[in-house]
């Protein structure tokens, strides 16, 4: 499920710069003459610019929606819940180290 997930959030991604790209900005960026030969001049002027935002919004909300589902799959997996051996090793130490104070001041009593 996770392998899924983040392959869908990867070409969402992947679309989403694309689409980003293609949109006009100041400089007149890529959507210029680019786009209008690509698409036959079916996406010039202000339809391009609308569905080329609408697109986009609806990327970047999708975008977001794959990014929870990623880290509540991920919270949930096996994996997340295995520590490394050196993760125990100093959850071990942190506890001797808050043990060993205690020790000492009720022999110095």
């Amino acid at each position: 499920m996770f392998s899924i997930l983040l392959v869908l959030l990867i070409i969402v991604a992947i679309f989403m710069i694309g689409l980003i790209l293609l949109q006009k900005s100041e400089g007149s960026g890529m959507s210029g003459s680019a786009a209008a030969s690509m698409f036959g001049g079916a996406l010039t002027g202000v339809a391009a610019g609308n569905f080329l935002t609408r697109a986009t919004a609806w990327l970047a909300t999708i975008f977001f929606i794959l990014c929870a589902a990623l880290a509540l799959v991920s919270s949930k997996s096996d994996m997340s819940r295995n520590q490394s051996e050196l993760r125990q090793e100093i959850i071990i130490q942190e506890n001797a180290d808050a043990a060993q104070p205690e020790t000492q001041n009720t022999e110095t009593k």
